[in-house]
């Protein structure tokens, strides 16, 4: 069975709980065609517009 040869300080076990390696939840941003929620930079999965254009045309 594997056991630590040496103590791990506080600094380096903190630095490894710490919430900076955490990743981050992802940014939605509204469609200003229809309001639902979509990725920022992307195609409306709802309506189909990007930048007031119809890309994907959806019935």
């Amino acid at each position: 069975m594997a056991v630590p040869k040496r103590k791990v300080s506080r600094a380096r076990r903190d630095k490894r709980r710490s919430n900076v390696w955490k990743l981050d939840t992802p940014a939605f941003s509204i469609c200003p065609q229809c309001g639902e929620l979509k990725a920022p930079h992307k195609v409306c999965g709802n309506c189909g517009y990007y930048k007031g254009r119809e890309v994907i045309k959806k019935d």
